[in-house]
């Protein structure tokens, strides 16, 4: 993790956090979820980068320690695209793999469908191809205390977020996020309620792991976090009949909340996702949950090193 190099690459008039490891030609780009940060990818970084891979990631616009747009709540997806492409240009680089998370995959997405010669591969976990759109999550199927749907609402989450501090609020979010249910709080609750205070740390994640997304959330604040994914998610991004012909690989833990959305394990077990992504293997893992690339690091780091191994030129 020492070996990891921190520096700022401007993109749109903005400085941007990338955390780098490795060198070379061959290059993965990693795109993370919420309430993750670059950080979140550093199993997977150091395993990139010890089989001959230059590893990157980056904090999004407005997360951790990149700066935060003048106008958080215009920003969207597509700004994550430009960010993407911009930081490729900046740092040299041709062409990647790219690896997204929970809501880090509908940038991979959207960079492969218009900037398919600046993508070598597509990995995703827990989100299979989807773009941002009206129809991308089916909401209205779902409980209305569902999170999405409060964290929607201008202000609650606010609210909500405000009576804790950050450390707290990010614990309580991965203890929820762990679970293998929907995180649905009643009209008396907020989605903070939800959490057990109790309820001991996992031990994929320490609390020194905490120190670190708790000090880089107290730098940003969730003003943007909020707004993409959550309040953007819903904004078309305007691209008709999407195709990603580059290879692909999905990492499911079928322990993963996100397997419960209405359809979502149906469109990813019927291979309906293929007519999207036809050159993509779909891998389950029985005990994976929502962060499996840090919950079960060897296991993701050598299905991914195998991945991009098997497609490298």
């Amino acid at each position: 993790m020492e070996q990891i190099q921190h520096k700022y690459v401007e993109v749109s008039g903005l400085k941007l956090h990338v955390a780098e490891l490795g060198t070379g030609p061959k290059v993965v780009l990693f795109l993370h979820g919420f309430p993750e940060i670059w950080y979140s990818w550093r199993h997977q970084m150091v395993a990139a980068a010890a089989a001959g891979y230059r590893a990157i990631a980056f904090d999004f616009r407005g997360y951790g320690l990149s700066q935060i747009p003048p106008e958080p709540e215009k920003a969207s997806f597509d700004d994550l695209v430009v960010d993407v492409i911009g930081i490729m240009d900046g740092l040299g680089i041709t062409k990647a793999f790219l690896v997204g998370k929970d809501s880090g995959a509908f940038p991979a997405f959207q960079v492969a469908v218009v900037h398919p010669e600046r993508v070598s591969g597509v990995v995703t976990l827990g989100i299979p191809f989807m773009l941002p759109g009206v129809s991308v999550i089916p909401l209205h199927l779902l409980p209305k205390g569902f999170y999405i749907l409060r964290w929607q609402e201008p202000g609650r989450a606010e609210a909500d977020f405000g009576r804790f501090d950050v450390k707290t609020v990010i614990r309580n979010i991965y203890m929820l996020f762990c679970g293998s249910e929907l995180q649905v709080a009643s009209d008396e609750q907020e989605i903070m309620d939800l959490a057990d205070p109790s309820a001991p740390l996992p031990p994929w994640l320490t609390e020194e792991d905490l120190n670190v997304y708790s000090s880089l959330y107290e730098n940003s604040g969730f003003r943007t976090p909020l707004q993409v994914p959550y309040r953007s998610m819903g904004r078309d991004c305007g691209l008709k009949d999407p195709k990603i012909t580059a290879p692909g690989m999905l990492i499911m833990g079928e322990k993963d909340y996100v397997l419960k959305f209405p359809g979502m394990e149906e469109y990813i077990r019927s291979e309906k996702v293929k007519e999207f992504m036809p050159n993509l293997e779909i891998i389950f893992h029985k005990e994976g949950n929502h962060f499996i690339q840090e919950q079960l690091p060897e296991e993701v780091n050598e299905l991914l090193i195998t991945f991009l191994n098997k497609h490298s030129t």
